[in-house]
């Protein structure tokens, strides 16, 4: 990895798009600071210093680099955009005229990311008036009994239009990152995002485990077992990101004119981590959107009582009164699994690639063409599916039984490493294909 990011650096094109990614990741971490108008430094830290809502929504607040906990302009960041773009990948599944524009090549491509903005600004828009009302409510622009109800709507207005356009501008800077900068624009937002995170779960854990152990091998003891821990988490996350299982394809020869051309090998790679953090970010979501739902209605010592069989800081607890809670972390794993599969299904197709094949006159060995390759390749991507979503859980799981056994709160947990893994396996590989495309283009010239 280093020296592919040395090496880039040596190539003129390269390093301009190196340093305009890392000039728009500067701007993004500034706007993360900036304060939303309307609103002080003292006023969140008042509205906050009791709100467990923003405990519950640890991984939210993660995507967006703990903007949302400080309600700066960029406090929504790219979620409205991440949002939009699964809605619509799901639709073209149900809609046929979106399935045409995804089959149409670039033209197709581009109408599809244009309807994805259109609805990334709306998504926004309904998130940003929901987020200030509720907030507005609960202190966010101070008291709201020393306003009148013009100032009030005027201060409400502004926020929203702050944030909407915070969002929408994130998304434009996004697609200038995958354009002029190392590509995955949204991907190294979103990166960058998590990793500013990390320094602060660090400390916390330093604090909680280090600190205040009164033996010097005591606090060296804590130090490796943390250190060993995100490496192995790390290394098992790479491992999930990289394997694929490879299906052999044989092409059969064909006779065109007076040569015999075909007959060649090649391969489908099916990744074993096929959903990627989807099935994650969906159970995520949908547990704890009635969560959220009660703490806008409710205050924090009326809130319903099955509401603490939905929040992961309440699994794995083996107290005889907390243990009953951690049937929310079954239900947690069936989501998992079942958005695994039901993501899967939507990305890839076995009686569409077996009628491709067929059509191409390739096989697979010892497997006949048409339906017993589409049974074939469906029993293989059941099974497949299944070891990724335990992948998936194991990552996932480690952060949460720790804070249910030793209390540990962290932002940054398993979902947040498997992107960050991810993104930067992806970019490395960008980057890289980028360096030999030069390599070709100077071979041809000379």
């Amino acid at each position: 990895m280093f020296k592919t990011v040395r090496d880039a650096f040596k190539v003129k094109e390269i390093r301009k798009r190196l340093w305009y990614t890392f000039l728009m990741l500067i701007i993004v971490r500034i706007g993360c600071q900036l304060p939303m108008p309307g609103t002080t430094n003292e006023t969140i830290k008042n509205m906050t210093g009791d709100l467990s809502i923003l405990k519950n929504l640890g991984f939210f607040n993660a995507l967006t680099g703990g903007s949302f906990e400080s309600f700066s302009i960029f406090a929504l960041n790219i979620t409205p955009y991440i949002t939009s773009s699964i809605i619509i990948q799901l639709l073209t599944i149900a809609i046929p005229s979106l399935e045409e524009m995804q089959k149409d090549g670039e033209e197709g491509r581009k109408k599809i990311q244009s309807i994805t903005r259109y609805v990334t600004v709306i998504l926004a828009l309904i998130q940003s008036v929901a987020t200030v009302i509720s907030f507005g409510n609960r202190g966010l622009f101070g008291d709201i009994n020393t306003f009148s109800k013009g100032q009030y709507a005027f201060k409400v207005v502004i926020a929203v239009a702050a944030l909407t356009a915070g969002s929408a501008y994130l998304m434009w800077m996004g697609e200038n990152i995958t354009e002029k900068g190392v590509g995955n624009g949204i991907s190294i937002i979103l990166l960058i995002n998590i990793v500013s995170r990390m320094p602060s779960d660090f400390t916390t854990l330093f604090n909680q485990f280090v600190k205040n152990r009164s033996s010097i091998g005591g606090k060296l003891l804590a130090v490796f077992v943390i250190i060993a821990i995100v490496v192995v988490i790390v290394a098992f996350v790479v491992i999930l990101q990289d394997a694929e299982r490879r299906i052999p394809v044989q092409y059969s020869k064909k006779v065109q004119g007076r040569k015999l051309v075909g007959g060649q090998s090649s391969h489908i790679p099916l990744k074993v981590n096929t959903a990627g953090v989807i099935p994650i970010i969906f159970a995520q979501s949908l547990l704890m959107f009635p969560v959220v739902i009660c703490q806008f209605i409710y205050s924090n010592s009326k809130m319903p009582g099955w509401t603490k069989y939905l929040q992961q800081g309440n699994w794995l607890k083996f107290s005889s009164s907390n243990i009953k809670y951690s049937l929310g972390f079954i239900v947690y794993v069936v989501l998992v699994v079942a958005f695994a599969y039901f993501y899967t299904s939507i990305t890839f197709n076995p009686i569409e690639v077996a009628d491709n094949m067929k059509k191409s006159g390739g096989f697979i060995p010892g497997i006949r063409p048409g339906k017993p390759t589409q049974e074939y390749l469906n029993g293989l991507l059941n099974y497949i599916v299944l070891i990724g979503a335990i992948g998936l859980l194991i990552v996932a799981v480690i952060p949460i039984a720790a804070e249910g056994i030793s209390g540990a709160q962290l932002s940054t947990g398993g979902t947040s490493l498997i992107i960050v893994v991810g993104v930067v396996l992806e970019t490395i590989k960008n980057v890289e294909s980028k360096m030999v495309v030069r390599s070709y283009k100077g071979f041809l010239i000379d």
